[in-house]
């Protein structure tokens, strides 16, 4: 066997094996009521600051949700998102790019508060390894931003071929960035056919709401769309929109 093969199958086992954590979390944490929305993004997409805003939006509800931010360092965005009022957490990956089903496993079994019902994991600013590894989510929302060109889907194929849904953001720099609305929206249909895409930004509050709505209509039951490049298919999701 050759090494390039022996890589191979290495990684189909550190899969597999996170496969069956993300599998028995995402079943444990059904019976506490508990959705998981994993959010993926290159640095800078504005992730942080919608998340943020979508938090608030949620206390402001009364709707308990929490949210788990990670990085390589600094506490930074743990300490933006607390400015919400939601419970939140950081971990730090200690240079891993990427999170896995253990590392949630053992912040939910720590720290979740009981009564949270939508749990927000912001993951590592990176397109590449994260679209990897099932989390145990109900939800996978691809991010970016209009400042990072019209062709990032055609670029990272496996995170926004992998997504529930798509959110467009930072929508109030569209002109002067000269971003292709038009091509941006074809790419992304060309990798994840029939996906929904959320324009929003957070300056303005556009998208804000509805990317709330969606998250709790899969918390409520509703069926997900059905990515094609979705790594690790989950029982039951339809082809539909989440609506």
């Amino acid at each position: 066997m050759c090494e390039s093969e022996d890589v191979t199958h290495a990684t189909q086992a550190i899969l597999a094996k996170n496969d069956g954590l993300a599998a028995r979390l995402r079943g444990d944490l059904a019976l506490r009521g508990v959705s998981v929305v994993n959010l993926l993004s290159s640095p800078g997409s504005g992730k942080t600051e919608l998340l943020g805003r979508v938090l608030a939006r949620a206390v402001e509800r009364g709707i308990p949700v929490a949210a788990l931010t990670a990085d390589l360092a600094t506490e930074n965005d743990a300490t933006r998102l607390a400015r919400s009022g939601a419970p939140v957490k950081q971990l730090l990956t200690d240079g891993l790019c990427h999170l896995e089903a253990r590392q949630l496993r053992g912040h939910v079994e720590d720290w979740l508060p009981a009564d949270t019902s939508v749990l927000f994991v912001e993951n590592v600013g990176n397109l590449v390894c994260p679209a990897s590894y099932d989390l145990g989510e109900s939800l996978r929302i691809a991010l970016m931003a209009v400042t990072e060109g019209a062709d990032k889907p055609l670029k990272y194929p496996t995170a926004f071929g992998s997504a529930h849904l798509v959110v467009l953001t930072k929508t109030d720099l569209a002109e002067p960035a000269d971003f292709d609305a038009a091509a941006f929206e074809s790419h992304v249909q060309r990798v994840n056919p029939g996906v929904e895409i959320v324009r929003s930004c957070a300056r303005t509050g556009e998208g804000v709401d509805t990317v709330l709505e969606r998250v709790l209509a899969v918390r409520d039951g509703a069926p997900v769309h059905r990515p094609p490049l979705a790594p690790h298919p989950h029982p039951g999701l339809t082809a539909d929109h989440v609506s």
